[in-house]
Order: structure tokens, then sequence, then C-alpha cells
């Protein structure tokens, strides 16, 4: 009958000018109560030349040329719907893949690993079936929705075959990953093991890939991190996934049914700062990007924990700290604001302590424009929750210090263990407060 249609991922029926189509769709159902909510992500930002892969797989005019390129990440949800971002946010060219398969790791832990389960490997289409696409500087191409079982706390190996490569050095990508990827040449995408693959190569960064989305039913949400080095995971394990909000995840899914469809998206980037560009946009930039337009009603949490970069470079002189903190605080209010008019809670978290030898952060005026920032965060009432992390990880004796159970060795960067007292210092309770958004107009 005219004006209805068919649900999953069969056929969809057009109306135009009275003829009733029927048209191969990926698309869902209009009627249909579940969405299309991330499950991993990672902030896309313009890789750095010492970032950029290692030989014969940058050739100084082309980048990953006749190279597969095979990357692990750590999922947030469980899933058997999924479909895959890639950007050229960043790209000085197009980038043309060529082909993508995602599968199982062959190891349970997985993480880094460059082996994975045959029996499992998915073909990853585009546009309704295309094995390849050429995406434009600036874009970001989605995948075909595939069928593929994922669960929450596991791996999921996604490998990429670029034939002709990126022109030029300019490539979207994101370095502090953590995780241990693996660079082949020739098209092995479908490889049961690319480590032990001949000329094959190791970094720990990731490259193109930018989110992970499911299509889950209507009760899932998505709790957003916008954060800089210390959010990103610098002095944590590479390949162990124990950056705080992965030790804040591993919380939310023994709590029960309610929080553990939270999804835990982690936009951060080492060296972000709130005010200026520089190690990615500034997060009152990219706030658009990375909270407010990714996909699904689900979209209802952002923690906003930044800042230390911008104090710590900022001027020593009481001028210059003054300023800094005054522009943050503004910068706070302009995200809530942006944050509420989406009908999503703005949780803020104080900056942790950044003093200790050898560490130009801590120097006294940027320390005093510290306490103020967060003396604000803690007592304005302007964020719907604040999440204390300076009170949680300080030393008692020395509040201008991390406790030195939790010091990565640099004074402002904590070690797994500091991580997880990071994680435990979030009230699960505020998910539940909100777990319907905020009103659009406050």
């Amino acid at each position: 009958m005219f004006g209805s249609s068919f649900s999953g991922f069969g056929l969809k029926n057009i109306l135009i000018t009275g003829v009733l189509l029927l048209c191969p769709s990926s698309s869902v159902s209009a009627k249909s109560s579940n969405q299309w909510i991330d499950i991993w992500g990672s902030m896309p930002q313009l890789v750095e030349s010492e970032n950029l892969p290692p030989a014969p797989y940058n050739g100084g005019d082309t980048v990953f040329k006749n190279a597969t390129l095979r990357q692990t990440v750590y999922i947030t949800q469980d899933a058997s719907t999924i479909r895959l971002s890639f950007s050229n946010a960043f790209g000085g060219s197009e980038l043309p893949i060529t082909a993508v398969t995602v599968a199982l790791p062959a190891s349970r832990a997985g993480a880094g690993s460059g082996a994975i389960k045959p029996g499992t490997i998915k073909t990853v289409t585009f546009s309704g079936g295309h094995p390849d696409f050429l995406v434009p500087n600036g874009a970001v191409v989605v995948s075909d929705p595939i069928k593929f079982q994922v669960k929450a706390q596991s791996v999921l190996t996604i490998t990429l075959y670029l034939a002709s490569g990126q022109a030029g050095q300019s490539i979207t990508g994101h370095p502090g990953s953590r995780t241990t990827s693996w660079l082949a040449q020739g098209n092995l995408v479908s490889a049961a093991n690319l480590s032990s693959t001949a000329g094959v190569a190791s970094t720990d960064h990731w490259y193109f890939l930018s989110s992970i989305e499911a299509y889950q039913p209507e009760r899932a949400s998505a709790l957003y991190l916008v954060g800089d080095s210390i959010t990103d995971g610098r002095g944590s394990t590479t390949n162990a996934n124990n950056r705080w909000p992965d030790q804040l995840l591993a919380r939310l899914q023994k709590a029960g049914r309610s929080l553990s469809s939270i999804s835990v998206i982690n936009q951060a980037a080492g060296g972000n700062r709130v005010l200026a560009d520089g190690l990615g946009p500034n997060a009152l930039g990219r706030i658009e990007r990375d909270v407010l337009a990714r996909p699904g009603s689900g979209v209802r949490y952002a923690l906003i924990f930044e800042g230390v970069n911008d104090i710590g470079t900022a001027p020593l002189d009481q001028v210059a700290q003054q300023s800094v903190g005054d522009r943050l605080i503004s910068a706070y209010e302009q995200m809530i604001t942006r944050l509420h008019s989406h009908g999503i809670a703005a949780f803020g978290a104080t900056i942790t302590p950044m003093s200790g030898p050898g560490q130009a952060y801590g120097e006294p005026e940027r320390e005093k424009t510290r306490l103020r920032v967060n003396e604000w965060i803690r007592r304005s009432g302007r964020f719907d929750a604040v999440v204390d992390f300076d009170m949680a990880v300080r030393d008692r004796g020395n509040k201008t210090m991390l406790d030195k159970r939790w010091d990565s060795g640099d004074h402002l960067h904590l070690n797994p263990e500091g991580y997880r007292v990071m994680a435990e210092a979030v009230d699960l309770e505020i998910f539940e407060r909100f777990a319907d958004g905020v009103d659009r107009y406050l």
C-alpha cells in the first residue's frame, strides 16, 4: 500500500508522481525505534610530520601507496549491526579507499594485534555495495551497515587498503592511539596475520578511521569526552586500554542495564586547547563536529575536561594569566549553552594538578589561574554536574601536585592506577539523573 515501508535493510518504497518504486536500501524503516549511535570514536586531527607512517609507507609525495593498514579499536557497546566512518577532514587531497574488511582479532585481548580470526572477516562496502570510495578532502565517508556481532570492552580489527595512496603529506588521523597498528605492502585486507608478513612495519597511531556506529535500541545513549592528553591516555599502557575513559566504561558495564547501555566516546587529543588551534582544532570550535553533529537521539551527555594547555602555554605574567582564565570561563559558558541547546547534559571536570620539578606548567601565576578556574567550575552552578578530578588525584600534603602514587613522572599525566582513581571519581548517579537529557532552554 502507498506510504508504507519495509523494515530492516531490504527494500524501501518511493512514491514518485503516483508510481510506486521498490528500491534496494541500506537504510532502516522510518518507523523504527532504533537509532545509529557511536560505540567508538577518536578525535580526527591533522597528522604532524613526526607521526606520519614510516618508510616505505611514506614516500614523500604519497602516503600509504599500495599499502594495507590494520588497526584495532576498543568497542564500548554490545551491537549486532555496525558501520564505519573514515575521515579526510584534514587531507590535502582525495583519500582513495580501495578495500576494507572488519574481523575479530585472533587473541582474546586483541588490542594492537596484527592477527585476526579468518572465519570472522567481512567485507566493508560503501554507497550500496561498492568496495571502494574516493573521499574528497574535508569529507567523511560512512560505510554500508554490516551485520557483525561486537561486545562492549572487546576489540574490533579494521583493515584498510589504499592502492594509489593519498597524495601529499597532509592526512587525517589520531596520533595518540596508545594502540599498535600494522602496515604491509600490497592488498592484504583478508590476511590472517599481518604482523608476520615480510616487510611489515608497526606504528602506535590511528589513521583515517574516525568512528564506529551501531544500530541500537532507543534506550542506548552516549557520553562524549572533550579533553586533552590526560583523557587521550598519555601515561597509560599501550594496547592495555586502561585510560580513565576505559576504566569508566568498565564501571558503567558493571552497573546494570540502565548504565551499561551508555557508550563512552573519547574525543580527546594530546596538546589540545579550548581557545586556540594547535594539536587539533580548539575545543570551543570542535564541539560542533565532535559532539553536537554526532548521530542519534542518544547523544545525551558531554564532559568537558580541558584547559590545562591553555593555562600552561599562556605567558607567565599576571595580565596574560588573568586574560586566559577569564576567556576559559567564557568558553565554558558557550560550550554549556551549545550543549543545552541540543538537550545534552553538560558535565564539567576540574583541572588536575600540574606542578612539580621541571614542569613549566606549574609556575605560580599559572597555578593561580588553575585554582581560579577550578573554583568557577565547582561553584558557578553552570555545569549540570561537576566531576572533581583535582580533589581526587592531588597530593594531600601539597595540593598543587599530583599524588606521587599516581604521577606518571612528568607531574602532569597520570599512570594507569591514577586513571583508575579518576574513573572512580565520576559519580554514576549523574547519568541516571540526566537520562532524559536537559531542558533545551537552559
